[in-house]
């Protein structure tokens, strides 16, 4: 039991001391006293029984302060106890005028506590004492039977109720308390698991961007160097301009990113490139001395965003392997447009001293294959044509978001 739950016990136990000691010491003096208004008060044999009572009554009260697991006994103590008056007390008065608080408060915290086979056993026992209480006391005076069925409401069955009611609204307010934590808990996680998906997409984005760009930039570098040696300046020139091309389009992409990781990509015109931005990103490995045939079969269609952008980077990869590990010969693009599904398929030809390395688990082929996961796609890639070539085959259907 907590301190702030014992002391509010206490105080009211404390309470229900003081105003049933009050009654009965009233009405004590008002029945030994006489005179008009008499017929009211308690009339006790003697002094030592009236002490007595008082004892009791401080008992049975400050009981009420007990650990909520003796609710049941509590009450049943303050039923024997007035039980055990009605003999003593021979008055008819004595019925509800000795102790009613503490009955009161005890018949509603067994009421608010018990519950089970133990709250029916200890219900229907103060039921039967305070019916076997009033029918003795009720038979001192003429017609006195007809308040048996509302003294057993007034003094059992509302008490109880009004416990029940309340312990089951509080229950109610904590089961919504707890649903509203875990509805807070959960929208928290979502928030957490949208920004670390985020965040994955982004790092995903910038690998593509930087790994695509920096291989196109070393190719051009490496021509612009041999061009020199050979005293080639014409296409010094040409490789130099297009590393100064890759290395501007590095620098978009790069805001881009940055403008998404801030929360400005979804006001920014610059969109994040998609299949129509793919004879761009073909005429950008051209350009570093890459030969690539694009093929496309069935009708062309509009794609949901997402998918778009992402057939779009996981060309972008692709093509990026197949410059750092073809041994000279073109690549080929393929993009099917199916019923069902779009189909894209880079294959190249595979330098013999690169083919140990591209068969190490890489972070590129890590990403391409997260984001065919996320549409549900399938991915297929590997040594073709007897290991002289790579290929590497995606599909994303048409038909899932």
């Amino acid at each position: 039991m907590s301190g702030s739950f014992a002391r509010r016990s206490m105080l009211i136990a404390a309470l229900c001391v003081y105003a049933d000691l009050s009654i009965f010491g009233i009405l004590w003096y008002v029945g030994s006293f006489g005179g008009p208004g008499s017929q009211l008060g308690l009339v006790v044999p003697d002094a030592a029984v009236g002490v007595l009572l008082i004892a009791g009554i401080v008992v049975v009260d400050v009981a009420v302060a007990l650990p909520m697991r003796h609710a049941g006994k509590v009450a049943l103590c303050h039923a024997l106890f007035g039980l055990v008056t009605v003999p003593i007390v021979p008055t008819w008065q004595a019925y509800r005028l000795i102790a009613p608080a503490g009955l009161a408060i005890s018949h509603y915290q067994a009421g608010a506590w018990l519950r089970g086979g133990q709250a029916a056993l200890v219900f229907w026992a103060l039921f039967a004492a305070e019916s076997v209480r009033i029918m003795i006391t009720v038979a001192r005076i003429p017609w006195g039977w007809v308040t048996l069925g509302p003294v057993l409401v007034a003094y059992v069955v509302l008490p109880w109720l009004v416990g029940r009611f309340t312990t089951a609204r509080r229950a109610h307010l904590a089961a919504l308390e707890a649903e509203a934590a875990l509805q807070g808990h959960n929208e928290q996680l979502a928030v957490q698991r949208a920004v670390a998906d985020e965040r994955s997409a982004v790092a995903r984005d910038l690998h593509d961007v930087i790994s695509h760009h920096v291989s196109a930039i070393r190719i051009h570098a490496g021509a612009a160097r041999l061009s020199l040696d050979g005293d080639e300046a014409g296409h010094a020139r040409r490789s130099l301009s297009d590393v100064e091309s890759a290395s501007r389009s590095a620098m978009v992409d790069l805001r881009r990113m940055l403008d998404v990781l801030h929360g400005r990509g979804a006001a920014d015109a610059q969109r994040q490139p998609g299949l129509g931005n793919l004879d761009e990103l073909l005429d950008g490995v051209r350009a570093a001395g890459v030969p690539v045939r694009l093929t496309v079969r069935g009708t062309p269609r509009d794609l949901a965003g997402s998918r778009d952008i992402a057939l779009y980077r996981i060309a972008q990869e692709t093509l990026t392997n197949a410059m750092r590990y073809r041994a000279g010969g073109p690549v080929d693009v393929v993009l099917d447009y199916r019923a069902d599904r779009v189909r894209l398929v880079v294959t190249n030809d595979v330098d013999p001293a690169a083919r140990r390395e591209r068969g190490r688990r890489h972070r590129g082929l890590i990403g391409v294959r997260e984001r065919v996961a996320l549409f549900g796609g399938d991915i297929t890639y590997g040594p073709a044509q007897e290991g002289t070539s790579w290929q590497i085959r995606v599909d994303l259907p048409l038909d899932r978001q």
